[in-house]
């Protein structure tokens, strides 16, 4: 569907402005699908991307600042989501026995659990939008995105 079908709009749309609809609607559809495998576990996008990145540190702690330059989500307020997960019992917290002001945090077999218990519906979700488009279709649009969001 093009995207002036999506916004009933009735106006020509400048194509710079048609990429950038585009982006954003397709972001919210692939977001809203996400959100929909993660409900029943109680889980935001962004909580779950902390667990990603904690399980990519194959067991070494992670301090804030770490977590924080990994997030997708720039200005994701990361206290708080560590916060939330340590009530899930997801992940441990503790101070570092090296740098008293470090905080860092590890992932909770639970949290692993869960994880990989997600895995194979993430992977489903991804195929699922992947579906419509040649590998080298998604390798170009990969490009494209990737050069579009390079300011300078």
């Amino acid at each position: 569907m093009k995207i002036e079908e999506v916004i009933k709009s009735n106006v020509a749309l400048k194509n710079a402005k048609k990429v950038i609809l585009n982006v954003m609607y397709t972001q919210n559809v692939v977001n809203d699908k996400f959100n929909e495998i993660l409900k029943p576990y109680d889980l935001s996008g962004e909580q779950y991307n902390v667990l990603r990145i904690l399980r990519g540190q194959k067991g070494n702690p992670a301090n804030m600042c770490i977590i924080q330059e990994r997030m997708l989500a720039k200005n994701s307020n990361t206290t708080r989501l560590i916060d939330k997960l340590l009530l899930k019992d997801l992940v441990t917290r503790n101070v570092c026995p090296d740098n008293r002001r470090k905080i860092e945090v590890l992932i909770t077999q639970k949290g692993l659990d869960l994880l990989t218990e997600l895995d194979p519906k993430v992977d489903e979700h991804e195929k699922l939008f992947a579906n419509n488009l040649t590998e080298d279709e998604i390798i170009l649009l990969n490009t494209l995105l990737e050069k579009y969001r390079t300011l300078i």
